[in-house]
């Protein structure tokens, strides 16, 4: 999957902006990049601490950006661009002040096309990468609400890898059924960008009517309304688990479906069952999992776990590349 996303960026590079340009993790992930030439990372931060934390890591990151808000020579328009995108929110000098921060000046980065695209989250919390990115970037037009997928991949016995999409399991807590409208669409077009066709099931505690409840009622009605509009792709349900996965039960519980036992792309009733959905794909059936992706923004910004290694900067990077168009 990742061969197939770096040609993709080396027939069109793009720029990258890391918030925490002075983590090892972030330095070696830019290292790892800049040695491919189909990424080059923007590092946010004090340019003698990055050049003191990459020398004693011995990592070579020459090609990289380095940019300090105190001295970015572009702040005056910076502050104005920003001052514009919150519409009378936050005055100059509120917005001057959150600018000295790597986070929204990032974002500012993005919004203003000097970046294609940002990572963040090494030290900051998911609400701290979240929150520039709606307030700057905001969401596509037509599109209500940021959502999240992961894509879950392993490999095949017999060669090549088996490739999930599965939203959303990181923002909405109790999205609605025309949310649920929203976050399928989005999570099959992010899933497409990995190679995935996408099949989608509306994951429940039902079947087809099996099971009664308020739960069951949105995902079957979020159904309903996507299979009304002129799709692309297949979705049905809802669906208990087995029933979308197997075939043998997807025979057995939805024998009309073209869906069910072939399923591919999920869709959960909440961040619940999304969030320990994925877990237990991750850790027991023992899946690579990347994410959360963010999607419906304007750009991609993306959020990495403040646990993560360096290995996952730099596949979380290309991820987030593949997304800018």
């Amino acid at each position: 999957m990742f061969r197939l996303l770096i040609q993709k960026l080396k027939k069109n590079p793009k720029k990258i902006v890391f918030t925490e340009g002075e983590d090892p993790r972030i330095l070696e992930a830019s290292a790892r990049l800049l040695s491919g030439t189909f990424l080059t990372p923007i590092l946010i931060g004090d340019p003698e601490r990055i050049y003191r934390v990459a020398e004693e890591e011995c990592l070579n990151i020459k090609g990289a950006a380095i940019l300090q808000p105190h001295s970015y020579d572009k702040m005056d328009e910076m502050v104005s661009k920003m001052v514009e995108l919150r519409r009378g929110k936050m005055t100059p000098e509120q917005c001057r002040a959150a600018l000295q921060q790597g986070n929204y000046f990032g974002t500012m980065l993005v919004a203003m096309k000097e970046a294609d695209c940002l990572l963040g989250g090494a030290t900051y919390s998911t609400a701290d990468t979240v929150r520039p990115a709606l307030q700057l970037i905001k969401t596509k037009p037509g599109n209500k609400i940021v959502s999240s997928c992961f894509i879950l991949v392993r490999p095949f016995a017999t060669g090549g890898n088996q490739v999930l999409a599965m939203g959303d399991c990181a923002i909405n807590i109790d999205p609605s059924e025309d949310d649920l409208v929203e976050i399928t669409q989005e999570v099959v077009n992010c899933a497409r960008r990995f190679g995935v066709d996408p099949k989608v099931a509306m994951l429940s505690y039902s079947t087809m009517g099996s099971g009664k409840g308020p739960m069951v009622d949105k995902m079957h009605n979020a159904c309903k309304k996507l299979q009304a509009m002129d799709l692309d792709f297949p979705v049905d349900g809802e669906f208990q688990f087995d029933a979308a996965v197997s075939p043998t039960v997807g025979r057995l519980k939805a024998p009309k479906s073209n869906v069910a036992g072939r399923a591919n792309t999920f869709i959960f009733p909440d961040i619940s069952a999304g969030n320990i959905g994925y877990k237990i794909a991750q850790r027991m059936g023992n899946f690579d999992a990347y994410g959360p992706i963010l999607l419906g923004l304007n750009a991609p910004i993306n959020d990495l776990s403040r646990g993560c290694n360096a290995m996952e900067v730099y596949s979380m990077a290309i991820i987030t590349a593949a997304l800018a168009d």
